[in-house]
C-alpha cells in the first residue's frame, strides 16, 4: 500500500505538471490570437481611411501592414 501511494504520489506531480504546460501553452495560443486580432483590426481601420487622411497622418498606404503588425507587436 505505501508504494502506491509514492506512485500516485509521483503521477499526481506529474499530471500537475503537465496541466501547468497545458495552461501556458494556452495562454500564448490566447494572446497571440489577441494580436492577430489587433493587427487585423488596426488594418482595417487604417484601410478604410482616404489617402488624404493618411497622407494627414504621415502614413502611406503601403505602410499599413506594416504599422499594423507593429502595432500588434506593441512597438508602437
Amino acid at each position: 500500500m505505501a508504494y502506491f501511494n509514492e506512485a500516485h504520489s509521483r503521477d499526481a506531480g506529474l499530471a500537475e505538471r503537465i496541466v501547468d504546460n497545458m495552461a501556458h501553452w494556452l495562454a500564448g495560443v490566447g494572446e497571440n490570437m489577441a494580436r492577430r486580432r489587433l493587427a487585423r483590426v488596426t488594418y482595417s481601420e487604417l484601410s478604410s481611411l482616404s489617402d488624404r487622411e493618411l497622407s494627414d497622418l504621415g502614413i502611406g498606404r503601403s505602410q499599413i501592414r506594416g504599422l499594423a503588425q507593429q502595432a500588434a507587436e506593441g512597438k508602437l
